[in-house]
């Protein structure tokens, strides 16, 4: 009878242990290596990130820096197998610490290469590409120039940046076709397979934006809506060269960049699930509160989250809403400022009001008076320069009724908004004289 992996592979942990507390690096190190690959072959994946460290550990005990940068490395291998990037991240920083010590300059060099690029792909599989670029950029003047330049890593780096900052798919191409070349171990190319499937979704989606109206005033409200066609994403993943069956598609963040004169009223309950190969429809509601010369809404940013595992940022266009002034209007009233007698002059005020938010410019108003009533003393006809929101302005008539009856007023008002648009409505007012 055979004896049980599990069993086995713990004993071995035990023995690399027992001789690690003995300070018995070599052969602790030895046992470590070994009970590390028992727990791999078991799938316990923490388990044997925990003895390669510890390997790592022993290792540097003896001094022997390159074999504890190997070490790290299978430990940070781990991680990407246990599919936790940022475990994996964690240790290929914290590698380039036993790196700094390595006395082969060359190992050196190439190292300084590997983990930051290695760094640099677990960020760009949680939509953290600057992270990684800027991790890059802090050691590449421990690297000769040339040798950095000339590297096929740096080389890959530098493909993804500009095919996801110019939207080149073909440099996608170049990278898939060059994958043999990275000289990663097999865990590290699925990595970066899971980079590219990111970056090829990334490119692919396609979305559009569209309000509800041509133009709105400070006074409306604004309904956009935005269809993202996520169907391409189901496409890239049946391509098997990326070993990526996909399960799910969420939407978990959304970020708005908007002119200082809108504001988001309304935005879709998150996470936002999406059924795979289908396209999905978000409602929005913004308010405008002033209007300025450049209004504009967008980039929307939209994090899309596949199989609770990969992460990328999508932006959308910017689109620029047009806002006009709100339409003036103008509010009449009649008063009696003493009961009407027959063949007796009276004064009657008039007033004018602008309770709306825009204002009415060279206001012009014309009365028409019935024969029966007589303007004795005031102007019928009455220019305005402007009348702002509640602005208002009355004026005295007075006026001689010849005889009883119902009469009607009528007011002539034009005036232009501030586009300079010419408004001109009519009012009518019922008047009765009794005897």
């Amino acid at each position: 009878m055979g004896k049980d992996p599990k069993t086995d592979a713990h004993n071995q942990l035990l023995k690399a242990e027992n001789f690690f507390k003995a300070r018995l690096f070599k052969k602790s190190g030895k046992a470590f290596y070994q009970a590390g690959n028992k727990f791999v072959k078991l799938e316990d994946y923490d388990s044997a990130k925990n003895c390669y460290l510890y390997g790592a550990q022993t290792q540097i005990e003896l001094e022997k820096y390159g074999d504890a940068v190997s070490f790290s490395r299978l430990a940070g291998d781990c991680c990407l197998y246990a599919r936790n990037y940022s475990e994996a991240k964690k240790i290929y920083k914290d590698s380039l610490n036993i790196v700094s010590k390595e006395k082969n300059s060359s190992d050196k060099e190439l190292h300084f290469v590997l983990f930051p690029v290695l760094t640099y792909l677990c960020t760009s599989v949680e939509a953290k590409y600057e992270e990684g670029l800027d991790f890059i950029k802090k050691f590449q003047k421990k690297v000769d120039g040339e040798f950095f330049k000339n590297a096929p890593l740096i080389q890959l780096v530098t493909d993804l940046t500009i095919a996801l900052r110019n939207n080149n798919k073909t440099l996608l191409v170049k990278i898939r076709g060059n994958i043999d070349n990275y000289k990663l171990t097999p865990i590290e190319i699925i990595l970066l397979k899971k980079a590219l499937f990111v970056a090829n979704s990334l490119l692919n989606l396609t979305s559009s934006i569209n309000l509800d109206k041509n133009s709105y005033t400070t006074n409306d409200i604004i309904n956009l809506k935005l269809s993202v066609k996520t169907d391409v994403i189901s496409q890239i993943s049946n391509d098997k060269f990326f070993e990526h069956e996909l399960k799910s598609i969420k939407i978990t963040q959304i970020h708005f960049k908007l002119s200082d004169n809108l504001s988001l009223n309304k935005k879709p309950k998150l996470p936002i699930d999406i059924t795979i190969g289908s396209d999905i429809e978000l409602d929005f509601v913004l308010k405008p509160h002033f209007q300025m010369d450049d209004p504009y809404i967008g980039p929307l940013s939209l994090t899309f989250e596949l199989d609770d595992l990969l992460y990328f940022v999508y932006d959308t266009d910017l689109i620029k809403p047009t806002l006009i002034s709100p339409l003036p209007s103008l509010d009449l009233s009649l008063k009696n400022l003493r009961p009407p007698l027959i063949g007796q002059s009276f004064p009657l005020e008039v007033l004018i009001e602008n309770k709306s938010e825009g204002e009415a410019l060279g206001v012009n108003i014309n009365i028409e008076f019935p024969e029966e009533l007589k303007v004795m003393r005031g102007t019928i006809n009455k220019q305005i320069y402007s009348l702002r929101k509640n602005e208002d302005m009355k004026w005295e008539l007075s006026i001689k009724p010849t005889e009883a009856g119902d009469f009607t007023i009528v007011f002539h008002i034009k005036f232009n908004d501030p586009d300079q648009n010419l408004i001109e409505l009519t009012q009518e007012f019922p008047y009765s004289i009794k005897m």
